[in-house]
């Protein structure tokens, strides 16, 4: 090949996107050597590739359809009371129950309440399982762990049992105790200027309700919470002493995680005038209005709970990876990568026995995983096991589209005319792209189902068959024309 063909081949549309993608990746990937001599990358791995521990939590409650024939806010009541739990309207004929309960057990509850059960699942709904995994990526992020994920397990039902924390470059009794620690929460009252004074901790919050509209059908958000007995003498005293209840707007209240303040607001006119007489039990925090005030209420509702998650939760499993045991995965996993190249690399030369065809596609086979973990270090997402065997999967449905485009180009075993070759091609094309359609739908479920250990894979084999599709094929079908032609 000449300068010439060369050039007209680099700056063909199709095979400049690929040399562009690959620069792209090699850049976000940043192969390096670190302080100790060893070479890094960017690249982020999961537990299976490196030291870290994993646990899974159960939580405890009940998902229970149930008919009644007293007024719904009477029937939750009695039976809140009845099965001394926090129950939750979850929907006209379903409620969460926040307490571990067999369904025996519920029967005759919901029965002295006035009602009776129509269905029962273990677990609790996909609102508090999200109220739980947010929580706990919060309280991860706050102790500084990096690499970690939390996953809730939910079912078709719509109810969640489980929720997995997974944590590279931890161990277990780290693990234990990040998961089960309570953050520490205070109400501070402002003094003059930026200084404040304690006024209550978290231990004084009784109770934390859910996020609400005030007053109800509004566009205004808040959380209502109680104090306890101590707690609301405390509020009531700080603010009379500090002037908040006579001088609201210099004499904010800030609620306090961990050293970090998370809600700031003066007292309400209406309480403030309450206050100055009597103690208050019951407050709301109010957070503002529309899809914003709804937010911030939805993580003032956890600041409020000090990290304690709305449900108890129990360690139904866990497991880790060692640093050896660790290094040796990864250094498989690249030797598979390697190993399954050269594998198809001597599959293709028996078929064609043809230098000039087998290294364009090993090469091009290599460029589209070149791609993949630039992507995949771009995003930052953690390689594990499924995500490798996603990567070899790739490797083998890449080199039978090649197949397909290299034999429908060879159709009579010479090379056609151009105008002929282009018409081979869109054939060999439309081939390809309607059997990664087909790829693409079977792997969907998988990447969008609660399958955390397969959602790698999915995700990985599904891209693949995207920058195949976009990128790699009409990039190999242009460079192996070029050389057929020779």
């Amino acid at each position: 090949m000449n300068q010439k063909e060369l050039k007209a081949l680099v700056t063909d549309w199709r095979v400049a996107t690929l040399i562009i993608l690959l620069l792209i990746s090699v850049i976000a990937i940043y192969p390096h050597f670190d302080e100790k001599g060893n070479i890094a990358t960017n690249l982020q791995y999961g537990l299976d590739l490196q030291h870290g521990a994993w646990i899974q939590l159960e939580m405890k409650g009940e998902v229970v359809g149930f008919t009644t024939d007293r007024q719904l806010e009477d029937f939750i009541s009695n039976l809140s009371r009845e099965a001394d739990a926090e129950v939750i309207l979850i929907d006209e004929s379903h409620l969460e129950i926040r307490k571990s309960y067999t369904q025996e057990e519920l029967r005759p509850i919901f029965a002295s309440a006035g009602g009776e059960m129509t269905s029962y699942s273990i677990g609790v709904s996909k609102s508090t399982a999200d109220d739980v995994k947010r929580i706990l990526e919060n309280k991860i992020n706050a102790m500084g762990t990096k690499d970690a994920k939390v996953n809730t397990l939910t079912g078709l039902n719509n109810v969640a049992r489980y929720v997995r924390v997974e944590m590279a470059g931890v161990d277990m009794k780290q693990a234990q105790e990040i998961v089960g620690k309570q953050g520490k929460f205070e109400i501070r009252v402002q003094t003059t200027g930026n200084e404040t004074e304690h006024v209550v901790s978290g231990d004084s919050i009784t109770s934390v309700q859910l996020p609400s509209q005030e007053p109800p059908g509004s566009d205004k958000w808040g959380v209502s919470f109680t104090l306890s007995e101590e707690g609301a003498t405390a509020f009531q005293q700080a603010a009379i002493r500090y002037g908040a209840t006579k001088d609201p707007e210099n004499h904010y209240l800030q609620m306090i995680l961990d050293n970090k303040t998370v809600y700031s607001a003066p007292l309400s006119d209406d309480l403030a005038v309450q206050l100055e007489t009597q103690k208050i039990r019951q407050l709301y925090a109010s957070t503002g209005t529309g899809k914003y005030g709804s937010n911030q209420a939805s993580e003032l509702e956890i600041h409020l709970r000090a990290g304690a998650l709305p449900v108890d939760v129990t360690i139904a499993g866990s497991g880790g990876t060692s640093a050896p045991l660790g290094e040796r995965y990864k250094m498989m996993a690249v030797l598979a990568g390697i190993l399954a190249l050269i594998t198809v690399g001597c599959v293709i030369y028996y078929r064609y026995r043809e230098p000039g065809i087998v290294l364009p596609m090993v090469m091009i086979n290599a460029s589209e995983l070149l791609i993949l973990l630039g992507f995949i270090a771009l995003i930052r997402f953690q390689m594990d096991l499924p995500t490798i065997a996603g990567l070899v999967a790739v490797v083998g449905t890449g080199i039978d589209q090649l197949v397909i485009i290299t034999d429908e180009i060879l159709h009579e075993g010479k090379v056609p005319s151009p105008n002929l070759y282009l018409k081979r091609l869109t054939r060999a094309l439309g081939i390809i792209i309607a059997a990664a359609a087909t790829v693409v739908i079977a792997m969907v479920p998988l990447a969008l189902m609660d399958l955390s250990t397969l959602k790698g894979f999915a995700i990985i084999t599904i891209l693949g068959v995207v920058v195949g599709v976009a990128v790699t094929r009409p990039a190999y079908g242009k460079v192996i024309m070029q050389i057929l032609s020779k």
